[in-house]
């Protein structure tokens, strides 16, 4: 005779094991997605402070010119008895003191790009997804033109009219970054009209004014964020590249585009000039990136879902 096969239904004890486990096992889901989100947000912090106090904290000044310290490498100590961290440039200037003051530069251009940018944006998107017919037409039709060309070509160009100070460079980048807001403030807005509560709330009579208040606009918030965190990157890059070509920001105000362009010319002899800010462009950006994506899965529930 074959081994009888028990027909018993299992305990509450041996029940009860597997959505234990499942539990567990999704705290330690969330654990890490909470470690993977602070891991993305230190280097920004870290930079925010660099930014704000780095330069205070700096003995040196990063527009003194000291022919005498000229192409020191990292680590070397200078004539006065200091040490340049991260070396000097071709006429004597400490490159650890002009990283400091570029990251207080690229942050300010990137940050004020955004404000500007999003704020102009969600405005245009919100009232052309909200009213339609001719506005929505006019508007978008505008924002396709302006899709048209290649947003560094038209960056350079305006930068150009404008001539080289950080105020002009973010007015040149909110000028080409506002319709990527516009588009995304368009498209909430468009969800949001046919929700539930924004349908009950006309049928009781809400006026449009409420309706876009208290509903339609924050409905567009967490994408902005998200949003926002990519973009400031670009806005980063985009300023720096203005900065490389002698289009960004002026002398006076060293960013980490300008110190790169110095330090082209010495790339086989000084390659700590160009490469040392160049690194931090790409941390500073990758972190943005990384984070933003973090945002995406936490503000995004279809994303979080997958």
């Amino acid at each position: 005779m074959g081994e009888k096969i028990s027909m018993t239904p299992k305990s509450p004890v041996e029940g009860s094991l597997a959505p234990a486990g499942r539990k567990q096992e999704a705290r330690k889901t969330g654990a890490f997605s909470k470690l993977a989100g602070l891991s993305m947000l230190a280097p920004v912090i870290l930079f925010v402070v660099i930014a704000i106090v780095g330069p205070q904290l700096m003995p040196y000044d990063p527009l003194v010119v000291n022919l005498m310290d000229r192409v020191k490498p990292p680590l070397s100590e200078l004539a006065n008895g200091d040490r340049a961290w991260f070396g000097t440039d071709q006429v004597g200037k400490d490159v650890l003191a002009q990283v400091l003051q570029g990251a207080r530069i690229s942050l300010l251009v990137g940050a004020s790009t955004i404000a500007a940018a999003g704020l102009i944006g969600i405005v245009v998107g919100v009232i052309s997804g909200f009213y339609g017919g001719f506005i929505d037409a006019l508007l978008m039709r505008i924002a396709d033109i302006q899709l048209a060309f290649p947003s560094i070509l038209l960056a350079i160009l305006i930068a150009a009219v404008l001539g080289p100070s950080v105020l002009n460079v973010i007015i040149t980048l909110s000028i080409t970054r506002w319709v990527i807001f516009a588009r995304v403030a368009r498209s909430s807005t468009l969800v949001a009209k046919e929700r539930d509560f924004v349908l009950a709330a006309r049928a009781i009579g809400a006026s449009n004014g409420w309706l876009l208040v208290r509903h339609i606009i924050p409905f567009t918030i967490a994408p902005f964020i998200v949003l926002a965190t990519l973009e400031m990157g670009l806005a980063i890059i985009a300023e720096a590249s203005l900065s490389f070509l002698g289009l960004g920001t002026p002398p006076e105000h060293p960013s980490w585009g300008l110190t790169i362009a110095n330090g082209r010319d010495y790339l086989s002899n000084a390659w700590w000039i160009s490469t040392v800010p160049g690194l931090a462009i790409s941390l500073l950006v990758l972190s943005l990136g990384l984070l933003g994506d973090q945002l995406r899965d936490k503000l995004d529930p279809r994303s979080a879902k997958r």
